[in-house]
Parts: C-alpha cells; structure tokens; sequence
C-alpha cells in the first residue's frame, strides 16, 4: 500500500514517514500543498494524510483540487484546526477523516487501516452501452 504523507513540520512529516515504513508501507512525502498535487499527478496512492496549514497551498486546497479532479483517494486530515467548524469544513470538502494533533500515533494507524480496507464488490446488476441498458436482475 502507497501512502502519500502533505506535512510542514519537518520532524513529524519524518517521524510519521519512518513509523509508517515500519508498518510496511510504501511512503512518499512532502512539505508543501503544491509539491503534494505534483505527487498526486505523477503517482497513484492508496492514502493521504494531508495537514491543513501548510505553505504555498493549504491542504483544503489541495483536497478540493483533487475532489475536482475525480481523484477519490482516501484523505485523513491532519491538522491542529481542532473546531467543530474546520473539522466539518474538512469533511465536506472531501476529506474521509479528520484527525486533530497531538494524536496518539496507534489512533492514525487504526484510521489508516479503515480506509485501506477495500469493500467488499456488490455484482453488477445493469449494464450500459450507448442508449442500450441491460437489467440482469430483472431481465
């Protein structure tokens, strides 16, 4: 799994890299909202932990960008904004969580699982081609 990490503050952008690796992750990471749209444009990810007040551009930015984009990775949030506000602010520009700093580092990676768990696939009951719809379920 290919987790991408957006955090600003050097020594816990390394700490969760290096804790994250340990876990068997393949991580990437970066420091700035617009070094992580680069990230994202040239890689696929299973994850993102975004932090929201970072330079250049914002981590609701760089959400919102992806959101636009039809990008549907999975993003945690993560960020000291701790407000009823930002944390709904967050969630309704896309984000799947929202964690707020300090965190305990067992509490990200129970968040992390969460989102890497695939559904389980439902079959498909209609299919499409053109103006043509073939309904299996009820023939």
């Amino acid at each position: 799994m290919r987790i991408l990490i957006a955090e600003d503050e050097k020594d816990l952008n390394q700490i969760i890299t290096n804790r994250l690796k340990s876990e068997h992750y393949s991580v990437d990471s970066c420091f700035d909202g617009q070094e992580a749209l680069e990230y994202l444009e040239s890689a696929e990810y299973d994850a993102v932990v975004l932090d929201i007040m970072m330079p250049v551009l914002d981590g609701l930015s760089v959400l919102k960008k992806m959101r636009r984009r039809n990008d549907s990775t999975p993003v945690i949030l993560l960020t000291a904004k701790d407000s009823i506000e930002d944390r709904v602010a967050g969630l309704d520009a896309g984000a799947n969580d929202y964690l707020v700093k300090p965190f305990a580092f067992e509490e990200l990676l129970a968040r992390i699982r969460v989102l890497l768990r695939k559904p389980a696939e439902t079959p498909k009951t209609c299919y499409k081609v053109a103006d043509l719809e073939v309904h299996m379920d009820t023939q």
